[in-house]
């Protein structure tokens, strides 16, 4: 069966401003291109598009999937404006908890906030007499109450560690604010979600990409619900041949790698793939845990913390060497990226394979040359730019800020990069990275933008969410753009991303979304 997709304005990717009047499709791949009367004779079936604009399908590069879901169906602080509409959120959130049940919240973030409040346990325990725990937005860093740090066993007592910070009062009390290594820990006192769970979640998480124009994604989600079992099976549950056409890209987190590979777990390829091995070095510069080759300018008694040692990232990388996979690195800041490529020049990677840097916010000369030398490919997130600036200025100063969020530098020096939401950090849309990485600043602002040198042409932004991250996988000769033999991958859009104003990206609407080609949404 071939189905000819005409009528509207079809973007290749292929170079700029090149598009195609036609495209024939079978057995889920591109089949033919060209004009309509050479094509429709062809053609069993046909899809028109009355005017409206088709684009490969948009790619996440970085999110998590399971995550994204979980904060559909659970208390978003995201949206708070303010410490007191963050406070009302609570008070109003779980009226009927039980006292054994844990009250959950994600994404508050103290820089939305006029005063910059931070909660402490004191506050939090009025509110509730459960354990509570709420996830600050970059997911390094958490509060909570008595209840809960009980549970953890933290106390005045309890010495300072080395993989995060325990903050304290004057008195040398906890306040309830935790970061990195101290916040995971407690977060795994919450008890495990269920595969029924998960799969809800996921199924949310998966409904709502769809609807975004999103056809696949890289998903960092197997190691953070115990076991790999009960995630893995949910994506089996939720994608598939006969469920949901979706493409998932897992990341397979160091603390269940060894254990996915040695029981050869299977996957169900091409909708679920393997991935290259995670993991984290440092945290993230909203909670000063990005780890800095210098202290940060306003908070010099501190230069961020990295999450594991130097021989622990050694003993890492050569793990996935071991089963001759790549790897997956959490890296902001620039000693941590520093930290990174130690490893992976002591440890090359595979013939054929490339390592993921994830983030890279913060760079310097000498790492952007070493960086060339290598097989890499870098996950960026442009939506980070209007979501950290202007404060995170304050963090870096101006002397750091010539390789901070440099898109377009990183870009111009050959770096394959694919851009993504770290959902549910971000709000997933890839429209608002889009937005972001063309103007870098906030929806409605009306500045030049932030450190407005790295903006990105339009096709250098869409190519982020599409060439750009087919290329991270491995993919730059089967997706990502309208060619023969690629996947019939499509994102179609009510408005011409390279030719409204900025400000009329966001208000593109998704007409369709298709995943080899069919249509997994429609308008």
């Amino acid at each position: 069966m071939k189905t000819i997709w005409h009528n509207g304005k079809l973007y290749t990717m292929d170079g700029e401003g090149e598009t195609v009047e036609a495209m024939l499709v079978k057995d889920g791949k591109i089949s033919a291109v060209g004009t309509f009367e050479e094509l429709k004779s062809h053609a069993d079936e046909s899809v028109d598009l009355e005017g409206a604009i088709l684009y490969p399908g948009f790619i996440d590069n970085h999110m998590h999937m399971i995550g994204h879901g979980q904060k559909l169906v659970s208390l978003d602080l995201s949206k708070a404006k303010s410490s007191d509409e963050m406070m009302d959120m609570l008070v109003h959130a779980y009226p009927n908890l039980n006292k054994d049940e844990w009250f959950i919240g994600e994404g508050w973030n103290e820089n939305n906030f006029p005063t910059k409040k931070i909660f402490t346990r004191h506050e939090l325990d009025a509110i509730t007499e459960s354990p509570m725990v709420l996830k600050r937005a970059c997911r390094h860093a958490a509060i909570a109450n008595t209840k809960a740090l009980e549970l953890a066993g933290i106390t005045k007592d309890t010495p300072d560690p080395e993989d995060g910070v325990i903050d304290r009062d004057d008195n040398g009390e906890p306040t309830g604010l935790l970061k990195e290594g101290p916040m995971d820990r407690l977060l795994q006192l919450i008890p495990e979600p269920t595969e029924e769970m998960l799969t809800e979640a996921l199924a949310k998480s998966v409904n709502d990409l769809l609807s975004l124009g999103l056809t696949g994604a890289v998903t960092d989600d197997l190691g953070y619900y115990g076991d790999y079992d009960n995630p893995l099976q949910a994506f089996k549950n939720v994608i598939g041949d006969d469920k949901k056409k979706f493409r998932a890209h897992l990341l397979r987190r160091s603390t269940v790698f060894t254990k996915l590979m040695d029981e050869q777990a299977t996957y169900d390829e091409p909708w679920i793939e393997p991935g290259e091995m995670k993991f984290f070095i440092d945290g993230a510069l909203g909670a000063r845990t990005a780890l800095l080759s210098e202290p940060y300018t306003d908070a010099p008694e501190t230069s961020g913390n990295a999450v594991v040692t130097d021989e622990e990232i050694d003993t890492l990388v050569a793990t996935a060497r071991k089963y001759g996979e790549a790897v997956a690195i959490h890296l902001i800041g620039d000693l941590a990226v520093e930290k990174a490529l130690d490893a992976i020049e002591k440890y090359p990677v595979p013939e054929g394979k490339r390592d993921r840097l994830i983030h890279v916010n913060v760079l310097r000369d000498d790492l952007v040359e070493r960086m060339k030398k290598l097989p890499v490919v870098l996950d960026i997130q442009p939506a980070f730019v209007p979501s950290d600036f202007p404060w995170v200025m304050e963090r870096l100063g101006e002397n750091r800020l010539d390789w901070a969020y440099a898109w377009k530098r990183l870009l111009d020096e050959g770096f394959i990069c694919g851009a993504g939401s770290d959902a549910p950090i971000e709000e997933v849309d890839p429209l608002l990275g889009i937005y972001a990485a063309v103007t870098r600043r906030k929806p409605g602002e009306t500045h030049e933008g932030y450190l407005a040198k790295e903006k990105l042409s339009r096709f250098e932004a869409v190519g982020l969410f599409t060439t750009g991250s087919a290329a991270t996988i491995g993919k730059a000769y089967s997706r990502g753009k309208l060619v023969v033999g690629f996947d019939a991958d499509f994102t179609v859009l009510d408005k011409d991303l390279f030719e409204v104003e900025e400000e009329e990206i966001l208000d593109a609407d998704v007409i369709m979304t298709i995943v080899a080609g069919d249509v997994m949404y429609k308008r």
